[in-house]
């Protein structure tokens, strides 16, 4: 059973940036395609951003592309969300999740999940 912690939320302010972790605790990891997620108050989870097992396809939400990039060290089991530009709209917790085969934005295809991180931008 793969376990997810996520690391890296905080308070940024309109325009800057953050860059959030998520560690897996197994080693097969690499087996995982990743995905990002969302959840603003009120509203459903979002898809943010998924990367394929090699790290070498990624897949964004138009609300974030060109300010946000996915990345992933199969070595340090660790999957990443570098996120620049950063807006108010952007305020949500961050969530990342696992799944064997690669599930996109779907997130009822992603049998694993972290417990979550807050991000706050403020303007």
């Amino acid at each position: 059973q793969e376990q997810l912690v996520e690391f890296g939320g905080g308070q940024v302010q309109a325009g800057g940036s953050l860059r959030l972790s998520c560690a897996a605790s197994e080693r097969t990891f690499i087996t995982y395609s990743m995905g990002w997620f969302r959840q603003a108050p009120g509203r459903g989870r979002e898809f943010v951003g998924a990367i394929t097992r090699s790290g070498e396809g990624t897949s964004y939400a138009d609300s974030v592309k060109g300010r946000f990039t996915v990345s992933r060290d199969n070595v340090k089991n660790t999957v990443y969300l570098q996120m620049n530009s950063l807006k108010p709209e952007d305020t949500a917790v961050y969530y990342c999740a696992a799944n064997a085969r690669w599930a996109g934005g779907h997130a009822d295809e992603y049998a694993y999940w972290g417990q979550g991180t807050q991000v706050t931008v403020s303007s």
